[in-house]
């Protein structure tokens, strides 16, 4: 069997995996002077969808080598993705969040000068707990901070119960398991669901320009106890996680709820329940775009790339295969700038970070 044999499952989740087998005579009898796949890194909540996206891209196009797909996170690709412009490293990143100005400007200093950035749609943060009588908590953004939050307020986190952040919550064990550090996931949820929950209190929004660490420490940090349990990357560990324990609670992204919910159910937030139509409308208060990161020079020099992007451009509108498990289509303006971005390869700049 060639290389080019290999389907995206034996291809599997390994970036290792498939520069190997690039680098193996066995594929030809002289050796390669360039990579000749497509290599995609990044999220875990954008994985089941781009998965979905060279499935359907190998389909289309008879004899296309099977593009690399590794799930490491948002931030650790995106990291991946900025160390340089040569061919061993990733042509795109998935990202659930937006690449931020300092990671643009990495990826400037080590010659990955043309970007170009697409929304995919959107996705939740959602909180989520077992079918078989798992905990039923009419969670709020102020109840999670101060469940969650390595320093409440500025002061030491002791909460060990529900109970202790809300009256209106049980007297239940918090167990919570989420992403790592690694994941945009994670980032979201500090950014979209905890930090506004802090800087609600004038106090600690006036940290963020007179104490900018204190800040950080207070608004934008997870506890690291036994009550937050980290779980890597590895989102379908913790949907099986909190299937099995009626005390536990689960974060990830909506598209995970959405194929498992026979086993799990989402918690409300601020009185909204998790649903593509809340997702959509913004008013789920996890809500949250998703991205795509190419670098232009690959276009037209790494054979299959074309094709791929070209099939998301297909793929992203309501009643695709996407939208069944799990993807929230973004509003038809959108798609229509992400579908330009792709056309026409447009790049980011500086000022698009204002």
């Amino acid at each position: 069997m060639t290389c080019q044999d290999l389907t995206v499952a034996q291809f599997g989740k390994s970036l290792l995996a498939g520069a190997a087998c690039l680098a193996l005579v066995a594929c030809g009898d002289e050796p390669e002077e360039a990579v000749d796949t497509v290599t995609i890194i990044g999220s875990s909540t954008v994985y089941p969808f781009a998965e979905k996206i060279v499935e359907a891209t190998l389909a289309a196009h008879e004899g296309l080598t099977a593009p690399v797909l590794e799930s490491t996170g948002s931030s650790e690709g995106i990291a991946e993705f900025c160390k340089g412009a040569g061919p061993e490293t990733a042509d795109i990143v998935n990202a659930s969040r937006r690449m931020t100005l300092a990671e643009f400007e990495l990826c400037q200093g080590a010659g990955v000068t043309d970007i170009i950035e697409v929304k995919l749609g959107r996705d939740g943060i959602v909180f989520a707990s077992s079918q078989n009588k798992g905990l039923d908590l009419a969670l709020t953004s102020g109840a999670v901070y101060r469940a969650l939050a390595a320093n409440p307020f500025g002061e030491e986190q002791t909460a060990a119960n529900w109970a202790d952040v809300a009256g209106s919550l049980p007297s239940e064990p918090i167990i919570v398991y989420g992403p790592s550090a690694s994941s945009g996931t994670r980032d979201a949820l500090l950014d979209v669901v905890m930090m506004p929950a802090c800087t609600a209190n004038r106090a600690m929004a006036a940290l963020e320009e007179s104490d900018p660490e204190a800040f950080e420490a207070n608004c934008h940090a997870l506890r690291s106890d036994s009550a937050y349990i980290d779980q890597g990357e590895k989102d379908d560990l913790i949907v099986g996680k909190i299937a099995n324990n009626p005390r536990a609670v689960g974060i990830f992204g909506y598209s995970y709820l959405e194929k498992n919910n026979e086993a799990i159910k989402g918690l409300t937030l601020d009185g909204v329940a998790p649903s593509a139509e809340t997702i959509a409308d913004g008013s789920y208060p996890g809500s949250r775009p998703l991205y795509m990161y190419v670098k232009k020079a690959r276009i037209g020099a790494t054979p299959g790339i074309e094709e791929y992007l070209a099939q998301w451009a297909k793929s992203w509108s309501a009643g695709s295969a996407l939208t069944e498990i799990g993807l929230v289509p973004a509003t038809e303006e959108v798609q229509a700038k992400s579908a330009s971005a792709v056309e026409n390869q447009t790049t980011l700049t500086a000022e698009d970070f204002d």
